[in-house]
């Protein structure tokens, strides 16, 4: 074999190590540009093409409190019973629990029903907190792993909505694919990165 063609095992796992932090940068960097919509699944890319992780929501709204807003667009449930991120301005969901009759059988869970309001509270969120003009607004919405915030930013860039983030990897995160956790959400999300959260809801952050 040539020396030059030779290349041992440290140094090959090492190159694979540095190809795969630059794979990681690309899709979870330190910058809200650094997430890349080539890097998500279909279900939580957004015409806005937005993205933030949760420690970059949290650095983003922890730089400017006051600018924008953050919206946490789970159910009732969810936050009550999961807890909330500390910095979050309003709950606003973007779907609730129904009646508790209908079943999902494909996500084997109960169906939830659409807020047919949630435009509406988000407009009402903006002029409660006199953060913008309106449709110009920067919101950040985060759910629980990134779906539903997407789906969020969809209705909102009909209504006109441009300048709206999502949180990729949610509240919870994603599932593990393997192992002996596999399926509970352990992979990131804002718990799981440590930031500040409470079960302590503050009412009037429920709209």
């Amino acid at each position: 074999m040539k020396a030059g063609n030779s290349i041992s095992v440290p140094m090959r796992c090492m190159a694979l190590c540095l190809v795969s932090l630059m794979i990681a940068g690309i899709a979870y960097g330190d910058t809200a540009q650094t997430v890349q919509a080539g890097a998500l699944p279909a279900k939580k890319t957004t015409p806005q093409q937005l993205y933030l992780t949760s420690q970059q929501a949290y650095d983003m709204v922890s730089a400017s409190p006051e600018e924008g807003l953050f919206i946490d667009i789970r159910t009732r449930s969810e936050v009550t019973f999961v807890g909330m991120p500390e910095q979050v301005d309003f709950n606003i969901p973007f779907m609730f629990e129904g009646d508790w009759q209908e079943w999902d059988d494909e996500k084997e869970t109960y169906k939830l029903a659409y807020n047919k309001d949630f435009i509406y509270s988000i407009r009402k969120a903006i002029e409660h907190k006199g953060s913008g003009k309106d449709k110009e607004t920067r919101i950040i919405l985060m759910c629980r792993s990134g779906k539903r915030s997407a789906q969020a930013a969809r209705i909102l860039h009909i209504a006109g909505y441009r300048n709206v983030y999502t949180v990729v990897d949610g509240f919870e995160g994603d599932k593990l694919k393997s192992g002996e956790k596999a399926g509970q959400r352990l992979v990131n999300g804002w718990k799981n990165n440590g930031l500040p959260w409470s079960y302590r809801l503050d009412r009037e952050k429920l709209l």
